[in-house]
């Protein structure tokens, strides 16, 4: 099982990510880790990453997705994955840049679910504001509540409000394992 977290940044995902790598032992691919220096300095000074900037990186973290399904081992991704083109690149790489439309999209492989964290925009700028050491500026949050495609059913997601604790999201996210293995 491949579990991908995303959502707009400041919603906890890289802590999720911490937080179930050690319960499951599961090992975890930072999505931040993956970023070109470039992208990081851009980010910082306040300016939004375009598709030019973020499919480089995506297609990077689909060889590490590729990998990890190809020796049948368990993982947890860290990727915002905002729009559906972007959840596509994660799954299919660049076969899905040249592809049809949406609507003709492969479907997700039943071993990867997306875990989609939401909050609302107050919520969540006021978590970025109160974070230290992040290079993400909380000037971008609009930015990418702008760009962000939920999921579709379709997309294997299971959508998790942030407002409750990591604990509760990991109780969900055990019961929706469980639901989907037996």
């Amino acid at each position: 099982m491949i579990y991908i977290i995303m959502g707009v940044s400041g919603t906890g995902k890289s802590t999720l990510g911490i937080f179930l790598s050690e319960k499951l032992g599961w090992p975890l691919h930072e999505g931040d880790d993956f970023h070109p220096r470039e992208n990081v300095e851009k980010m910082a000074r306040g300016e939004p990453l375009t598709d030019q900037d973020r499919i480089p990186w995506l297609l990077k973290l689909h060889d590490v997705v590729l990998r990890e399904r190809s020796a049948g081992s368990d993982a947890i991704v860290v990727c915002s994955a905002l729009r559906h083109l972007y959840r596509q690149i994660l799954l299919f790489g660049r076969s899905d840049l040249t592809s049809c439309p949406a609507q003709a999209a492969p479907p997700t492989p039943p071993d990867v679910w997306f875990l989609f964290l939401y909050g609302s925009y107050d919520l969540i700028h006021s978590r970025m504001l109160a974070r230290r050491g992040h290079f993400m500026s909380p000037d971008l949050l609009r930015s990418q509540f702008d760009v962000l495609e939920p999921p579709s059913e379709e997309e294997n997601a299971l959508t998790l409000d942030i407002r409750r604790s990591n604990a509760d999201i990991a109780m969900e996210i055990k019961a929706h394992f469980l639901s989907i293995s037996s």
